[in-house]
């Protein structure tokens, strides 16, 4: 019933909103033809050579050991609060940044200082927040990663904290909140770095944040971020309720799919008098025949792996993550959950032509009322209220991981030791807990936050060791090297499995049991998120990761799916236990201890999930 409104959407003359902007995304213009172009780097700085980042380049710098300083503050003021959108013509309540869906762009230069002060007022009911800048390294900041019980405490409602970090690393990514599943309910954004950078992942506002950096690829233009999220009509909390409720409720299936915040919804399928209206609009996008257009491709939802297309046109692959890769080809991109790629995209029609861009929700790996997503794409001189009459790209939708390994090769080599340090092998189940309560588990333990003693203020104290609080699910490394970790999943569906802290090696990655095998020995994929195909006890899905423990503090390692990071599928892991000791951590993360010890002292915070 739902293919109904996707196919009424490509049936249609016209592609006319019956909502404003406002309506649909707030303040936001993304998905609107007026979005402003992304520009190579920001120019309000030092110009070294001609660029902010002088003579380096993607091919010959190592970026984890040769990043540049430029003293550069980039500051930003942001407020979290409740608001009402309607981004599928389905009008619900949110939580929203500066009153916006898809949060504020934050963008800065390769070396820049990023500060951020954000204002928690959310009421009605309160709620505790806090953000975490996916993908940046925070060497020299781990306190400021952002996530509560383990580096930091929750941001108390009324009061605010200003986050301060660098841009150590260049390209697309994003940020949102990491307090139980909020990003789900709206809190998300965009950082771009010039690099991009683009209450957890469920009802938080996510945005993109663009770090920009050398290319590694010549184009011509940067059209920004492109958010690929699952939708959901219910509410975050509600639906944390149902997966944590016991016996266990059915798996959460998203009600639409958004490219950008917009998508069409078919309005008679409302039943609980919540206020719907059809043909809310699509995002739309600019091609300019015969030039280069960079897509900064972001999967931003709760649960869904994305299949990203655009009909009648080829895609060149130039990053995944925050890593630049030797480009390839291809007609499909795969995303899961945190996942980030680059894209160039050639303009090879004539002008006034139209297609449409998709992204479909995977039916073999994921769970929605409506899969697919569309947007316009119109070539210059195109009626832009016409609808495109293109053909979709043929989607393989059997598999239910990345692009294969032997494809993606990072630009700057990086090679991983091969014989790490320590190596630890972590099997994901689920199943009941003695309570009726169905949970994920690494290695049997399902996580449990604490959002009153952070791991990493305990660790700088001497604390290292946790016998009484085993539900913290504390790997300590010590102060070995290198780790390589064999992730093993048992269970049936995909995890798209990302690390704070580090770009890791991805080894290997299959179904069945490690050969041994390494692909690339010399130069292995490097990201921050890769999927775990599902498998079973006997055979199952498997990736290998390595990386080099040199960035003192403890970092999470987990699922990025919503719904599984709440019901446990989480650890954290510490590293270099003598130098988190001789941390200076700056007083303002014990400040912002005593006032949510002050406001947790008076109100009674909900916990029902991991936290």
């Amino acid at each position: 019933m739902v293919a109904s409104v996707v196919t009424a959407l490509v049936q249609s003359v016209n592609l006319l909103s019956a909502l404003p902007q406002t309506a649909t995304n707030g303040l936001s213009l993304l998905g609107t033809l007026n979005a402003p172009l992304i520009s190579d780097f920001l120019t309000n700085n030092p110009l070294p050579q001609g660029f902010p980042w002088g003579t380096r380049t993607a091919a010959t710098t190592n970026p984890y050991e040769q990043s540049p300083t430029t003293g550069v503050i980039r500051a930003y003021d942001f407020t979290i609060k409740r608001g009402f959108i309607a981004p599928d013509g389905y009008n619900k309540s949110v939580i929203l940044i500066n009153g916006q869906f898809p949060g504020p762009l934050i963008e800065a230069n390769w070396g820049d200082t990023i500060q951020v002060k954000v204002h928690n007022e959310i009421t009605d009911p309160e709620e505790g927040t806090a953000l975490h800048w996916h993908g940046i390294l925070q060497r020299a900041t781990p306190w400021f990663d952002g996530v509560p019980s383990v580096q930091q405490c929750p941001i108390a409602p009324g009061k605010s904290l200003t986050y301060s970090f660098k841009a150590d690393l260049y390209g697309s990514t994003w940020y949102h909140s990491h307090y139980s599943a909020q990003y789900a309910g709206g809190l998300l954004g965009r950082e771009f770095l010039a690099i991009l950078f683009n209450r957890r992942m469920a009802a938080n506002p996510a945005t993109a944040l663009i770090i920009h950096g050398p290319k590694n690829v010549p184009y011509d233009k940067d059209l920004g971020p492109v958010f690929l999220t699952d939708w959901y009509h219910d509410e975050y909390f509600n639906i944390v309720k149902k997966v944590m409720s016991s016996p266990p409720s059915p798996p959460p299936s998203s009600d639409n799919n958004l490219i950008n915040g917009k998508m069409n919804y078919d309005c008679s399928l409302v039943t609980d008098g919540t206020a719907c209206t059809p043909n809310a609009g699509i995002s739309k996008f600019k091609f300019t025949t015969g030039k280069t257009h960079r897509l900064r491709l972001i999967n931003a939802g709760a649960e869904g792996i994305q299949r990203f297309s655009i009909d009648g046109h080829t895609m060149t692959v130039m990053a995944n993550d925050f890593v630049p890769v030797k480009p390839y080809t291809t007609d499909v991109v795969t995303l899961g959950i945190g996942q980030r790629t680059d894209v160039i995209v050639k303009a090879t029609l004539p002008k006034g032509s139209a297609v449409f861009m998709r992204s479909s929700i995977s039916k073999t790996c994921s769970i929605s009322k409506q899969f697919d997503a569309l947007a316009a794409i119109y070539y210059d001189g195109a009626d832009t209220t016409k609808t495109p009459t293109s053909t979709a790209t043929p989607v393989d939708d059997s598999h239910c991981g990345n692009d294969p390994l032997a494809s993606t090769v990072p630009f700057f080599p990086f090679p991983s030791t091969p014989k790490p340090a320590t190596t630890e092998t972590i099997a994901i189940t689920i199943h009941p807990n003695s309570t009726g309560h169905l949970l994920w588990y690494m290695n049997e333990s399902a996580f449990r936050a604490n959002y009153d003693h952070p791991i990493l203020l305990l660790a700088n104290l001497g604390n290292t060791s946790y016998p009484f609080d085993p539900q913290w699910n504390v790997y300590n490394f010590g102060n070995n090297n290198s780790v390589r970790i064999i992730i093993e999943n048992r269970s049936g569906a995909a995890h798209p499995m990302h690390l704070h802290g580090h770009n890791f090696n991805v080894l290997a990655e299959g179904v069945g049991k490690w050969d041994g095998t390494v692909v690339h020995a010399s130069n292995a994929q490097r990201r921050d998120v890769q999927i775990v195909q599902p498998g079973s006890p006997a055979s199952p899905g498997f990736i290998v990761i390595q990386y080099n423990t040199d960035n003192p503090g403890v970092w999470p390692l987990h699922c990025h799916i919503a719904w599984h990071v709440s019901a446990g599928l989480y650890v954290n892991t510490m590293e270099q236990t003598d130098l988190i000791k001789k941390r200076v951590i700056p007083s303002v993360m014990a400040q912002t201890c005593r006032d949510w010890a002050d406001y947790s002292g008076h109100n009674v915070v909900a916990q029902i999930d991991s936290g």
